[in-house]
Protein backbone atom coordinates (compact mmCIF):
# COMPACT_ATOMS: atom_id res chain seq x y z
CA UNK A 1 0.00 0.00 0.00
CA UNK A 2 1.56 3.43 -1.03
CA UNK A 3 1.73 5.43 1.86
CA UNK A 4 0.78 9.25 1.36
CA UNK A 5 2.59 12.34 1.28
CA UNK A 6 1.77 14.59 4.02
CA UNK A 7 -0.08 17.43 2.42
CA UNK A 8 1.50 21.24 2.97
CA UNK A 9 -0.38 24.21 2.52
CA UNK A 10 0.86 26.66 0.40
CA UNK A 11 3.14 29.53 1.93
CA UNK A 12 2.40 33.10 0.73
CA UNK A 13 5.80 34.54 -0.57
CA UNK A 14 7.24 36.90 1.66
CA UNK A 15 10.83 36.62 0.82
CA UNK A 16 11.62 36.32 -3.13
CA UNK A 17 13.41 33.91 -4.19
CA UNK A 18 15.20 34.24 -7.45
CA UNK A 19 15.07 31.44 -9.82
CA UNK A 20 16.70 32.59 -12.97
CA UNK A 21 18.63 35.93 -12.14
CA UNK A 22 22.08 35.44 -12.66
CA UNK A 23 24.71 36.16 -14.76
CA UNK A 24 24.87 32.74 -16.58
CA UNK A 25 21.28 33.66 -17.62
CA UNK A 26 21.70 37.04 -18.75
CA UNK A 27 24.45 35.99 -20.85
CA UNK A 28 22.64 33.02 -22.49
CA UNK A 29 19.86 35.73 -22.92
CA UNK A 30 22.35 37.97 -24.68
CA UNK A 31 24.72 36.15 -26.47
CA UNK A 32 23.14 32.26 -26.37
CA UNK A 33 25.89 29.67 -26.88
CA UNK A 34 29.19 32.35 -26.67
CA UNK A 35 32.23 30.40 -24.39
CA UNK A 36 32.86 32.68 -21.71
CA UNK A 37 34.12 33.19 -18.72
CA UNK A 38 34.11 36.76 -16.33
CA UNK A 39 36.01 37.51 -13.00
CA UNK A 40 35.82 40.47 -11.05
CA UNK A 41 33.31 41.94 -13.16
CA UNK A 42 35.99 41.19 -16.13
CA UNK A 43 35.98 39.03 -19.39
CA UNK A 44 38.63 37.26 -19.11
CA UNK A 45 37.55 34.57 -22.05
CA UNK A 46 36.07 35.29 -25.12
CA UNK A 47 35.16 32.83 -27.72
CA UNK A 48 32.16 34.33 -29.88
CA UNK A 49 32.26 36.06 -33.38
CA UNK A 50 29.57 38.72 -31.79
CA UNK A 51 31.33 41.52 -29.52
CA UNK A 52 31.28 40.55 -26.06
CA UNK A 53 28.82 42.44 -24.23
CA UNK A 54 30.00 44.94 -21.32
CA UNK A 55 29.45 43.79 -17.81
CA UNK A 56 27.09 47.17 -18.11
CA UNK A 57 24.62 45.52 -20.19
CA UNK A 58 24.57 42.13 -18.34
CA UNK A 59 23.90 43.74 -15.42
CA UNK A 60 21.02 45.57 -17.33
CA UNK A 61 19.53 42.03 -17.83
CA UNK A 62 19.95 40.97 -14.48
CA UNK A 63 17.86 43.61 -13.87
CA UNK A 64 15.00 43.02 -16.09
CA UNK A 65 15.04 39.62 -14.91
CA UNK A 66 15.11 40.34 -11.41
CA UNK A 67 11.80 42.64 -12.31
CA UNK A 68 10.48 39.80 -14.34
CA UNK A 69 10.57 37.48 -11.03
CA UNK A 70 9.29 40.10 -9.46
CA UNK A 71 6.28 40.51 -11.10
CA UNK A 72 5.08 37.15 -10.35
CA UNK A 73 3.12 35.90 -7.43
CA UNK A 74 5.14 32.72 -6.83
CA UNK A 75 3.77 30.91 -3.57
CA UNK A 76 5.66 28.10 -2.33
CA UNK A 77 5.06 24.61 -0.40
CA UNK A 78 7.26 24.49 3.24
CA UNK A 79 9.13 21.83 1.69
CA UNK A 80 9.75 23.68 -1.34
CA UNK A 81 11.04 26.30 0.22
CA UNK A 82 12.64 23.95 3.03
CA UNK A 83 14.45 22.08 -0.11
CA UNK A 84 15.53 25.71 -1.50
CA UNK A 85 17.28 26.86 1.62
CA UNK A 86 19.18 23.37 1.44
CA UNK A 87 20.37 23.90 -2.12
CA UNK A 88 21.57 27.57 -1.31
CA UNK A 89 23.60 25.91 1.90
CA UNK A 90 25.03 23.38 -0.48
CA UNK A 91 26.32 26.09 -2.85
CA UNK A 92 27.50 28.28 -0.14
CA UNK A 93 29.18 25.54 1.20
CA UNK A 94 30.99 24.89 -2.32
CA UNK A 95 31.77 28.69 -3.09
CA UNK A 96 33.59 28.74 0.09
Amino acid sequence: MKKKEKQSKPVNKTTQVYRLMGIDTAMHLLRPEAKWEISNNVFTRWEDPRPCPTIEEVYETIEKIRAFEDSINTIYLPRQLEQMGIQQKQLEDAIQ
